[in-house]
Formats: C-alpha cells, structure tokens, sequence
C-alpha cells in the first residue's frame, strides 16, 4: 500500500469554522494511475495539499510509503516530500532563471546526488520525454506544452513513491493535453509509477485507472475502468451530469 488516509478532516477557522474535508478514506496501491474528480469546492484541492503533506488535517491518519506522516515535524516533512514525492501543477512551476535541465535536476541537487548520475537520468528521462533539444532553455522559451513536459519530468527523476497532479493538462491545448497523458500513462504501465491526479477533465480523467468522486469534502463514488477507455468515459460523464458539472457532447470529442 502506497498511501492510506483514514477519516482525514481540514477545519479552517475558528468561530465559523469551514470544513473543506470530512471523514475522508482512500487507499491506493503500488503502480495505480487513480483521478479525483468532484464540483468546483467540493475539496479536491484540500485532499490534494493534505495528502502532498503541504497542509496538516485537522484529524485523521495518514500513511505514506509505510510512513506515518502526522508524525512528522516541518524539517522531516520537507526532506519526506523532496524524497517520495513527486508534482505536477497546472501552471507548471518552472524557475525561468534556470534552464529546463536545471529545473528538472532541482530534486537530485536537493538530495546531493552524484554529477554523473544526473546526467545520466535526465539524458534518459529527457529522451523519453522528447526534449532533449530544449534542454538547454529557458522556460519562457519553450511552448506550455514542453513546460508541462518538464514540469513531469522534474516530477519523476528522483522516483518518487507518489506523483501528485493537479490539473495538469488545465492550461494545454487538447493535442499537448492528450501527448502528456500519453507519457504519464507509459510511465504508470511501464515504471509502476503511482500516480494520483486531479482534473475535472473528461478526457484526461478517463486514461486513469479509477476515478474518486467528491462532494463537500466527503466520499461520494468511485468507478472503475474496464477493457474500453471510451465507455469509461462516458461513465465519468454521467457521474459529472449528475454532480452538475459542465456538459459535454461526448460524440463530438475524439479519445
């Protein structure tokens, strides 16, 4: 087991308290490729910062690669995460005053990693992502498409335990969205990579292995992908019709 979180609560405030998680269970084994879905405020992002350790729960437990995280004071928590965490973001994250190989080694030099083994892994990781020929760039020079390419490889180079995506096909076009799926699904089958990402994206929802629905910050569903991709996500539409999320014309988008 990778991850699992029992009963996970977040309280904001005192006196009109909010609470954007409640009782929250989820369990993900080694190697799932797993979607959170749910309504705008329906506490997707809260689960996303609790479980990336960034915030604390308010109650509740929370493992992670056999580690019991709540444990954990700030300093073990940073090198916890810049160890068994890897993420994804929607704006990409990139530091333009480096090159996009420079940003993709942040994690190795935080962890004082060997020169030579550096640049072994991001000459590898660089061919299979396809941007080898922009290594040498500054972010502001490259298209959003190979941001988020380098953003996924910055995720991926020190093997995390875990990957956390938040939206992170929200700020591509559909071809650079579905290229960027395409990776992170072979990296999934082929590395064993674990993957949890939330979208409320149809399309990139349905390359995962299962989708978790939320409503104000409680479990609602969860469904599962069979043999065909395509009925599987006509299945994510019927749940996003039913929580009243956007529509869509599922003859009219191409898997």
């Amino acid at each position: 087991m990778i991850l699992e979180a029992k009963k996970l609560s977040k309280i904001y405030g005192n006196a009109a308290a909010y609470r954007a998680l409640d009782q929250f269970d989820l369990m993900i084994e080694k190697g799932e490729f797993v979607g959170i879905m749910g309504p705008s405020g329906s506490g997707k992002s809260t689960l996303l910062q609790l479980l990336g350790t960034i915030e604390q729960p308010s109650s509740g437990s929370l493992m992670i690669d056999g580690q019991d995280v709540r444990g954990m004071n700030q300093n073990q928590l940073a090198d916890f995460r810049r160890e068994k965490l890897g993420f994804i973001f929607q704006d990409f994250q990139l530091l333009d005053s480096l090159s996009i190989k420079e940003n993709i080694l942040i994690p190795l030099v935080l962890n004082k990693v060997s020169s030579a083994e550096m640049e072994d892994r991001v000459q590898k990781l660089a061919s299979y992502l396809g941007i080898e020929s922009i290594l040498h760039k500054r972010p502001y020079e490259v298209s959003g498409g190979q941001k988020q390419r380098a953003a996924a490889a910055r995720a991926l180079i020190h093997n995390p335990s875990l990957v956390l995506a938040d939206e992170p096909t929200g700020n591509l076009d559909s071809k650079s969205a579905k290229d960027l799926m395409e990776i992170l699904i072979g990296i999934n089958r082929e590395a064993k990579t674990t993957i949890l990402m939330v979208t409320h994206d149809p399309v990139t929802a349905s390359y995962c292995n299962r989708i978790l629905f939320i409503k104000d910050g409680k479990w609602l569903s969860e469904i599962y992908q069979g043999e065909k991709r395509a009925a599987f996500f006509e299945q994510i539409l019927l749940m996003q019709s039913s929580l009243g999320g956007e529509q869509y014309d599922a003859k009219n988008i191409r898997l």
